[in-house]
């Protein structure tokens, strides 16, 4: 990944945490990463821990953001998962959701944002 399309993806996060911030969640961490995989917002919805992953596209020209969540992205999401509630034993009894925000530029709305976007 170019350095360009890498500070772009920072960008994009960005801009998802606060429209979600907005939306009355908190942040808890950012770009969470273990040995397989990394995990961009980890956030609190009253008493819900949320796992969010952030995708953008420019053109649909390889299908939606939400449509590049795909079986294997989530499978490394949800390994992720697993390794932050097991280094963090304070969120380990809260409800866990994963949620997507797809932004595609070629979209009027700018952010699409699936709550339960899959489940484990």
């Amino acid at each position: 990944m170019s350095t360009l399309s890498r500070l772009l993806g920072r960008q994009q996060e960005k801009r998802a945490e606060n429209y979600l911030q907005a939306q009355g969640l908190a942040t808890i961490t950012r770009n969470y990463q273990c040995r397989q995989g990394e995990i961009d917002l980890i956030m609190r919805d009253k008493d819900t821990l949320v796992f969010v992953e952030v995708r953008y596209r420019s053109n649909n020209r390889h299908g939606s953001a939400a449509e590049s969540v795909d079986q294997r992205k989530q499978q490394k999401i949800l390994h992720t998962a697993r390794h932050f509630l097991a280094s963090h034993g304070e969120f380990q009894q809260m409800y866990c959701r994963f949620d997507v925000l797809a932004i595609d530029q070629a979209n009027p709305s700018p952010f699409n944002w699936l709550k339960n976007a899959f489940v484990e």
